[in-house]
Formats: structure tokens, C-alpha cells, sequence
């Protein structure tokens, strides 16, 4: 059994061996391992059209009375001026729309980024450069950097439900990493969450298809809760910052860059909870939204009007073909606005996360390497691929042996680099 299938709290993966989950097809985020061999134009996962069903249908039924109407009773016409002017103002609030739609997108995901990058820094700096004392003492060391890693991992799980508004400490994968921990979210939080009511019929059909009404309110947890929830990935951090306190004032991180380094590792961490929380709750203003969204709909209303003149009874369709073209790309510059939830095309915070606590437990798997043991090794092949000579045949020769096989290597991958380069050329002329 994996490390990731033992951890508590785990993320259930999708059963790979069905070819279609529909419990799972419409929900999200994406799996990221996940390989689909259909194409684009054929896959229904991630894809808008179930939003779309309604407006379609809706639009399909206004084209076609207007079309009638036009046909049997009074030709309803618009000059095709409208279309062109109309349709400049629309393509430019669209573009602007997707525009800072990806943008939060993108910028989530280099919060996140840089969320393993110092992540990975801090642990690597905890588990290598923090010494352990002799004796018991040094048993104590060990645990207490072990506990510092978990401390990292909680941070990114803890921010990652306060992202999805899930404020309290009573979650699978984050009781075990906080639960020891005095904080707001714990006094807040009941003994066992409430059971997750299911959904009535017209609840779950009204999700997939992109009701308003449907929709429940996401910061519903958090307006229910009677007592103050806190901060927890900050409590988190200041947890991390008592113990790097600690280990300085013990002796154990005794180098003072080391120092630095683990006081700005948290800094920097204080910084993506800022900027993700920026993130989130700075959408685009509301009245640039309800602004873009009358302005679409007005066009795609218009579109009959001005179509008859030149297709009649084809307007049908192809007022329902530009609607779907126009008021897709809507659809989707909202549904990435907020990277951070649970749609299929947000961000993987599950996959993230998980990563993150596998690598942790890769640089926590040994003790801290020691240079002697892994450079004097007998396997070491030091001037590879220049010969397979371990590191005490090249040790028992002179200097300027060792200097004169450095430069034969440097020449060597130089003329292999250029071989390569004058095959490809070849293979390209042919």
C-alpha cells in the first residue's frame, strides 16, 4: 500500500478500472494524472455545455418564435449595422471578461507554486541543517522536526479548505495534523461535523446545469458558526515560527543564514496566505459583471432580428450556434474566476496537497546526508560518461590526471552535442 492510500484523510481517487463514473463525471477538480484518449471536441468533462443546456434551449425557442412571427405574421428586421457595432462592444467586454478571469487563474496557481517551493525549503532546511543532540535529547530532535513537517503540511491543507470556506478543524485529512494545536477553528469546531444532508432531485440537477437558485452559499459554515473561527493557517504558521524560535534558542539551527532562512521560509508562507486570500474574495466588481452579462444577452436577443433578412428558417440554428459561442466564453471566464473551488476546471488543491506531504516524507524518509558517504561511495562515477570508474580509482590518481580527464569530458560532450545536432539536420533535409 502507498504512502499516499496509508495517510489519514487521503483523497479517494476515481476507480480508473469503469470506463465512465457518473457520480464523479461533473464533479471536480480534475484529476490531474487523469488521461483522456477522446478529443476535445468529443469530451463532456470540464466542459460548459451542461450550463449551456438551458440558455440554448431558451434561445432555440426565442429564434424560433421570432423566426415564425417573421414568416407567417410581419417580417421583423434590424439593420445588420446593429450586429456589427453590437457585436465589437460584446466581443471587447468578453475579452476582457476571460482576460481577468485567467488572470486569477494563473495567479492562483503561482501562489501555489510558491507555496511548495518555500514549503519544500523550510523542510529540507528543518530536516538537513537542524542538528540533533546526543542521547535522549536527540530523540526529542527528531520528533520535533518531524513535527515541524507536519506543521507544514497542515498549512497548505488548512489553507486549503479556508479557500473552499471550510473554516473548522474537523476535516479527514487535517484533524490528525492540527487537532493537537489550541486554536480558534478547534474551539469552534463541533466533536463531529454535521452529516452532510443529501441533495434533493432538483438540487443536484439544478448544480449541473448552472441554476443561481440551485446553488447553495459557500460561506454558509462559516455564518452558522457561533463562535470565532479564527485563522487557522496563520495559527499554523505561528506554531512554525515558536518552533523555529526554539530550535534557535536551543542551539539546534545555530547557523545564523540558516536562521534567516527559516524566518523568511515563513514570511514567505505569511505572503501566500495573503495573496490568495486576495485572490479570492477580489472578483471582478459587480457592476462590471451585471454590465457584461446584460450586454451579452441584449446581443444574442438581437441576433434573430438581424438574421432572417439573410438565412430565414437556418436562423434557428444559427442563433443557437452563436449563442453558444458567445455565452460559452461567459460561462467559462466565471467558472475560473474563482480557482480555488470545487468546479472541474479549478485548481487540483487535493493533488497539490497530497504531493506536497509525499515530498515531505521523501526529505524526512533518512537522516541528513552526510558528503562522505555518498561522494567516497565505491559506485560513485565521477567523470560518467567518460568511463565507469568509481570514486577510489579516480582518487588514487594524480591531479593532474583528474584535471586532463575534466577537459577530455568537456570535449567529449561537446562533440556528441554536435554529432547529434548534425543528425537531426540530416534527418530534417531528408
Amino acid at each position: 500500500m502507498s504512502p499516499l492510500a496509508m495517510r489519514p484523510g487521503a483523497r479517494k481517487r476515481k476507480n480508473t478500472n469503469k470506463s465512465i463514473d457518473l457520480d464523479n463525471y461533473f464533479t471536480g477538480p480534475a484529476e490531474t494524472d487523469h488521461h483522456s484518449k477522446w478529443p476535445h471536441f468529443f469530451r463532456l468533462h470540464g466542459s460548459i455545455l451542461p450550463e449551456m443546456i438551458l440558455p440554448l434551449l431558451f434561445i432555440g425557442g426565442w429564434a424560433t418564435c421570432i423566426t415564425c412571427i417573421s414568416e407567417f405574421v410581419y417580417p421583423l428586421r434590424v439593420a445588420s449595422i446593429l450586429l456589427t457595432v453590437l457585436g465589437f462592444v460584446v466581443g471587447l467586454a468578453l475579452s476582457f471578461r476571460s482576460s481577468t478571469a485567467y488572470e486569477r487563474y494563473a495567479e492562483g496557481r503561482k501562489y501555489w507554486a510558491q507555496l511548495t517551493l518555500t514549503s519544500h525549503q523550510l523542510a529540507r532546511t528543518i530536516w538537513v541543517h537542524t542538528t540533533e543532540r546526543d542521547g535522549e535529547l536527540g530523540k526529542q530532535d527528531i520528533l520535533a522536526k518531524r513535527s515541524a513537517l507536519n506543521l507544514i503540511v497542515a498549512f497548505a491543507v488548512a489553507l486549503k479548505h479556508k479557500l473552499r470556506f471550510q473554516p473548522f478543524t474537523e476535516y479527514d485529512d487535517l484533524h490528525g495534523l492540527v487537532g493537537h494545536l489550541d486554536t480558534f477553528a478547534k474551539e469552534a469546531s463541533d466533536q463531529k461535523l454535521p452529516a452532510n444532508k443529501s441533495k434533493s432531485t432538483f438540487k443536484v440537477v439544478g448544480e449541473y446545469l448552472g441554476l443561481p437558485m440551485a446553488e447553495s452559499n459557500p460561506r454558509k459554515a462559516i455564518k452558522r458558526s457561533k463562535k470565532p473561527l479564527g485563522n487557522l493557517p496563520l495559527e499554523v504558521l505561528s506554531h512554525l515560527s515558536a518552533y523555529v524560535d526554539s530550535s534557535i534558542a536551543n542551539g539546534s539551527l545555530g547557523v545564523s543564514i540558516y536562521q534567516t532562512h527559516a524566518l523568511n521560509a515563513v514570511s514567505a508562507l505569511n505572503d501566500v496566505l495573503v495573496g490568495t486570500d486576495r485572490v479570492l474574495n477580489t472578483p471582478l466588481p459587480v457592476a462590471y459583471s451585471i454590465a457584461i452579462s446584460q450586454i451579452t444577452w441584449v446581443y444574442v436577443l438581437m441576433l434573430p432580428f438581424q438574421l432572417y433578412d439573410a438565412l430565414r428558417w437556418v436562423t434557428i440554428p444559427g442563433t443557437i450556434f452563436a449563442a453558444y459561442i458567445i455565452l460559452g466564453i461567459a460561462l467559462i471566464g466565471r467558472e475560473i474566476e474563482n480557482p480555488f473551488g470545487m468546479d472541474v476546471n479549478d485548481l487540483n488543491l487535493d493533488y497539490f496537497c497530497d504531493q506536497l506531504a509525499q515530498e515531505i516524507d521523501v526529505i524526512s524518509s533518512n537522516p541528513a546526508p552526510k558528503p562522505a558517504e555518498f561522494v567516497m561511495h565505491k559506485n560513485n562515477m565521477v567523470m560518467f560518461p567518460l568511463g565507469e570508474s568509481g570514486y577510489q580509482s579516480w582518487e588514487q590518481r594524480s591531479l593532474e590526471q583528474i584535471r586532463t580527464a575534466l577537459k577530455a569530458k568537456a570535449n567529449m560532450t561537446f562533440q556528441e552535442r554536435k554529432s547529434e545536432h548534425v543528425q537531426r539536420e540530416k534527418v530534417g533535409e531528408v
